[in-house]
């Protein structure tokens, strides 16, 4: 029933009813109301936009009257609702009026009117006028993608790149994002106003598919640098630190001062410019250029407004990334200070080594020459980043370093290296609540093994990190089953249970840190590379980056590979000997035979005869049964006295009066270094003597 079947009431015609709905309806309406015959030509219409001669939109079609964006398909839209298919409701369209400059947005309805044997008499339309409410809405909706698309990454090229594509197409037309070239090595950003000859590295940039050119200045492409033109808002935005929204037409006269400029943004169609200078505390960071060209509608004051608002939110995402940035430099430069600086030379193990930069500044590798031509091979890592993972993985090194000194089996070493980790956890815990580092725990890792080139055999401790890979000299990989220790850091207990396995010479060990393992094929893969016996361990350890994924080398890795061998015959002496009173003078004999052999001159062979005299000495004295005697030359002298003992001598300074107890004196005068290391079936005093020329060939 429509309200013309409704009972009007007394003294009022049905007639007359309809005529005062309509009259108010087009009278004071806040809608736009609009009568369209079935051709959808205006008959009828009320004051849609204040301050429009509304007589001059009656005859024309609706989509020539708003001058559509799509008129087609609103004009299929309409005739749907002609055919019956139902109204149209809040349907938005673009388009503009005649006597408004710019681009509106309307929200129309659209509703059929019913003639005598449902007819079509036409249609009416409410149109809304929401351009304004839709600006604020694309405005919020750009600023919320702003805040959506920085903060959650550390690398500047990162942010600047998030930042463009949020703001580009909803907000602009064209941007760019220009940095301070020294904010993004790190350094502190100068204090405003920027000086005119600062050069700025174009970081992003971004245009919406209308700009049919790439770069919205020719010449600077992202990446490159420039210094601002002096005398144009650029220039003027990071000297006195405020936003600009700045007209652009042919007349602007400050485009004469950048020719380059006013080329580009000509062929861009550009004609609104909002240029903000990315400020914080005071420093400044760079320079935000924003475009709106061809029938975009031209930037407002409320738009300057939100650039500046998403200018601070870039800017502040920029400096946490540069100093970020910095502390990963100081670290990294600390690390690597930290580490070998060359390949150091072992008497029957090759090594090389491959260090990937990367956020992780607490890896680290390391290979320690041990008497007896042992070599101890060491990777390890402090997890985290920054200053503070680099200094506790030096930390660790160093004591590992001197705990490998000691001659103690792997498992000892790390055993004793979780007693500083130890120490070094409760330190971090007594710190004030107030230090960030309490609140961060620390926890680290290591493989220690050591090879022994005359067993070529290689024992492997580990402490919450990989077990080597091991590939032979025929490509075959070598099963090693090393129990897997509790972290350095971890509460629980230190036991660690060693490996022990004998490798053919020429075989690869592959010591890896836990991110070069991260993926379940890794192992398939670095054993299927290290399977070519002709290329050199420094090729290897290339193809194995090689190989890596992406995220593998983002995060930074330590790989250290050592090839084994055996210690020439020419270079070795060894002699048994009977446990008498006489066997200190035979080996003075043996010795200054061999070292005479070797072409050494008298000084040394003097002083190594009497190093072997007091050390056979105190093996016949003091030791038991079997009692050997082994010679050693590499780029040092190596003199090992072995017997079945397990008490170890201990230096003492003798007193006028004593007979004896000046041996082991003697012997450390004489060495540049000595120890004693233990095994199953005995110990073995050692010496080393330093070579006038480095040792022979």
């Amino acid at each position: 029933m429509s309200y013309a079947d409704t009972p009007a009431g007394p003294g009022i015609s049905p007639g007359g009813l309809d005529d005062a709905l309509l009259k108010v309806l087009f009278a004071q309406s806040a809608v736009g109301l609009l009568v369209l015959d079935p051709q959808l030509r205006l008959v009828r219409t009320n004051s849609l936009v204040e301050g429009v001669d509304l007589g001059e939109y009656i005859g024309l079609r609706f989509t020539e009257a708003f001058r559509l964006d799509d008129p087609d398909g609103s004009e299929q839209l309409l005739k749907r609702v002609l055919a019956g298919e139902g109204p149209v409701r809040d349907h938005l369209v673009r388009g503009r009026l005649r006597r408004i400059p710019g681009d509106r947005i309307f929200l129309v309805s659209a509703y059929r009117l019913d003639g005598p044997g449902d007819t079509a008499l036409g249609l009416l339309s409410a149109v809304i006028d929401v351009t304004e409410r839709e600006r604020a809405r694309a405005r919020e909706s750009a600023l919320a993608a702003v805040r959506d698309a920085v903060g959650g990454s550390l690398d500047v090229a990162a942010i600047c790149r998030a930042f463009i594509d949020a703001l580009v197409p909803g907000f602009a037309d064209l941007a760019v994002i220009e940095v301070v070239d020294e904010v993004l090595r790190g350094a502190d950003p100068p204090v405003g106003p920027l000086p005119p000859d600062t050069p700025l590295r174009r970081a992003a940039s971004g245009r919406c598919e209308a700009v049919e050119r790439d770069e919205a200045i020719r010449g600077h492409p992202v990446g490159g640098t420039r210094r601002l033109p002096p005398r144009t808002p650029y220039a003027l935005a990071v000297a006195d630190l405020r936003a600009r929204l700045v007209p652009l037409t042919a007349e602007t006269p400050w485009l004469d001062a950048d020719p380059d400029g006013s080329r580009a943004l000509a062929e861009t169609g550009a004609h609104t410019l909002i240029v903000v200078p990315l400020t914080l505390r005071g420093a400044v960071l760079g320079l935000l250029s924003l475009y709106r060209c061809g029938a975009a509608e031209p930037f407002d004051e409320e738009d300057v407004s939100l650039a500046g608002t998403a200018a601070t939110r870039a800017a502040l995402a920029i400096d946490n990334a540069r100093r970020y940035e910095r502390e990963h430099v100081i670290a990294s430069t600390v690390q690597r200070r930290l580490l070998p600086q060359a390949e150091r030379h072992q008497a029957a193990v090759e090594t090389a080594h491959v260090l990937l930069p990367g956020r992780d500044s607490g890896c680290w590798f390391d290979t320690i020459a041990l008497s007896g031509a042992r070599t101890a091979l060491v990777v390890g890592g402090v997890a985290g980043e920054g200053l503070q993972s680099a200094i506790a993985m030096g930390q660790l090194r160093t004591v590992i370093q001197a705990l490998a000194g000691l001659d103690l089996e792997p498992e000892e070493v790390l055993a004793r290296l979780k007693e500083t980790a130890d120490r070094l956890a409760h330190e971090r815990a007594a710190l004030p609540p107030s230090d960030y580092l309490q609140a961060e725990p620390l926890r680290a890792g290591c493989v220690y093994g050591v090879y022994d080139p005359f067993t070529r055999t290689c024992t492997v401790a580990r402490a919450g990190h990989p077990a080597p890979l091991i590939v032979g000299p025929d490509g075959r990989a070598v099963p090693l089953d090393v129990p897997e220790g509790a972290g350095l850091f971890d509460t629980d207990g230190a036991l660690f249970a060693p490996a022990t396995v004998t490798l053919e010479e020429g075989s690869v060990l592959a010591f890896c840190s836990a991110e070069l393992l991260a993926d379940e094929r890794a192992e398939e893969r670095i054993t299927r590379t290290l399977a070519h016996p002709g290329r050199s361990l420094q090729q290897l350890g290339d193809d194995i980056v090689y190989a890596l994924p992406d995220d593998t080398r983002s995060a930074g890795a330590a790989l250290l590979l050592a090839r084994t061998g055996t210690v020439s015959e020419h270079r070795v002496a060894t002699w048994d000997l009977a446990q008498d009173r006489t066997t200190p003078a035979t080996a003075r004999l043996l010795v200054r035979d061999r070292l005479q052999g070797w072409g050494l001159d008298e000084d040394t062979v003097d002083s190594t005869e009497l190093i072997v005299s007091e050390l056979v000495t105190n093996a016949v004295r003091y030791g038991t049964p079997p009692l050997r005697l082994r010679l050693l030359l590499d780029t040092t002298l190596t003199c090992e006295v072995h017997d079945g003992s397990t008490a170890s001598p201990h230096l003492r300074h003798a007193r006028t009066v004593d007979e004896g107890g000046r041996g082991l004196f003697i012997v450390s005068s004489l060495a540049a270094h000595w120890g004693a290391r233990h095994g199953p079936d005995g110990k073995v005093l050692w010496t080393e003597q330093d070579l006038p020329h480095g040792g022979t060939q």
